[in-house]
């Protein structure tokens, strides 16, 4: 199967073949060498994915591969993709940290009190403010962060340890 063909789109042609029973083995072999097309294929249901220009003995390999019900991604794609899961993950904790570094103290206090479920009342009561002044607070977080809602403050909150 190809990425990219006259009257179609291989990645929705594999993900059609995939539903089919018995499910056939598709291998991709297209010259598309991106990331996203090989996951794309493999979500699709492909079982292979080769550059075309793959040796003939390594698409010969590939679909006898494919025939024992085994996978195959090119040798070259299989490096890269490799390097890629190697890779440390990015810290979520010292990126969400990082954010915050905007917020003044009293905003950080009001972030810890929404990530905590608290309305603007119970963190006016709490933090010893008016409800104005809390919601006040909040509309900076949410604009200074960039986000859209509470659930999204919390959320942040909890992802760089406030809520610990």
């Amino acid at each position: 199967m190809d990425i990219r063909m006259p009257r179609g789109d291989g990645l929705t042609a594999t993900e059609q073949l995939a539903r089919l029973d018995p499910r056939p083995h598709v291998i991709v072999l297209t010259t598309f060498d991106l990331d996203e097309y090989v996951q794309a294929a493999l979500r699709s249901g492909a079982v292979g994915f080769l550059l075309k220009d793959a040796s003939a003995g390594d698409m010969l390999a590939a679909v006898r591969s494919a025939a024992r019900g085994d996978a195959m991604i090119s040798p070259r794609v299989t490096r890269r993709l490799l390097r890629k899961f190697a890779e440390p993950a990015p810290d979520r904790h010292s990126d969400a940290a990082r954010r915050l570094t905007v917020l003044t103290g009293k905003e950080r206090e009001v972030l810890v009190a929404v990530g905590g479920g608290l309305s603007n009342t119970e963190i006016a009561a709490t933090l010893y403010m008016s409800e104005a002044t809390a919601k006040t607070h909040v509309s900076r977080i949410l604009a200074k962060l960039s986000l859209n809602n509470r659930v999204q403050a919390a959320i942040l909150a909890h992802q760089a340890g406030l809520l610990e």
